[in-house]
């Protein structure tokens, strides 16, 4: 018989109910995310970037009608097939991101782990970018430019105690399937998020 010492049980449960906590995040709507992390949702055709880290500052970008053209003809290459239209989000969600640099000043975003820029305007974590990829994708679907996936409420991992620091992501759900990450944080303002199913995204220990 295999027996696990007290503090190995305990450190079990809490990964076990992080992940839980995580996976019901995911299947709830996205209005929720806004309140606990500062943020402001999108209104008509207006999104509000969170930068500086932790939605410290936020910076509103309007969706001109021609905006909006051009959002709908990159989601529009995607009508073939789910996994067409996540292709699409990954090229909206870049294009999105360039369109607002120069309203946020966030052009020279740095991608990935850079706790040095903590503060900086321009410069986003983890948060900014969940909630700002929820923002363009919350336009997008109000609009009715997805035909194969729905807005969730982002999610998050890590906790310290399971060796991995916190991160968190947008997050998609297929039409009566599965939900994926989009995950805009690893890279630098521009370029295409990272997307993959939600239970890998969630297995990764960096």
């Amino acid at each position: 018989m295999i027996r696990f010492s007290p503090v190995v049980a305990v450190l079990s449960l809490l990964c076990a109910s992080a992940l839980a906590g995580c996976a019901g995040q995911a299947a709830g709507g996205a209005a929720s995310w806004y309140a606990a992390h500062d943020g402001v949702a999108p209104r008509a055709s207006r999104i509000y970037v969170c930068h500086a880290f932790g939605c410290a500052r936020k910076t509103a970008v309007t969706y001109s009608a021609r905006d909006r053209a051009r959002l709908q003809r990159i989601l529009a290459r995607g009508r073939a097939s789910p996994e067409a239209e996540r292709a699409a989000i990954a090229r909206a969600i870049a294009w999105a991101e360039t369109k607002a640099g120069p309203v946020v000043g966030s052009q020279g975003d740095v991608g990935g782990f850079d706790l040095h820029n903590s503060g900086v305007p321009g410069q986003m974590d983890c948060i900014d970018e969940a909630t700002n990829t929820t923002s363009v994708l919350l336009l997008a679907e109000r609009h009715g430019y997805l035909r194969h996936h729905k807005v969730v409420r982002p999610v998050a991992r890590g906790f310290f105690l399971d060796g991995r620091y916190p991160h968190a992501t947008a997050v998609v759900r297929e039409t009566g399937g599965a939900a994926f990450a989009i995950d805009s944080w690893p890279r630098a303002n521009g370029e295409p998020p990272v997307i993959q199913p939600l239970e890998k995204w969630f297995a990764e220990r960096a």
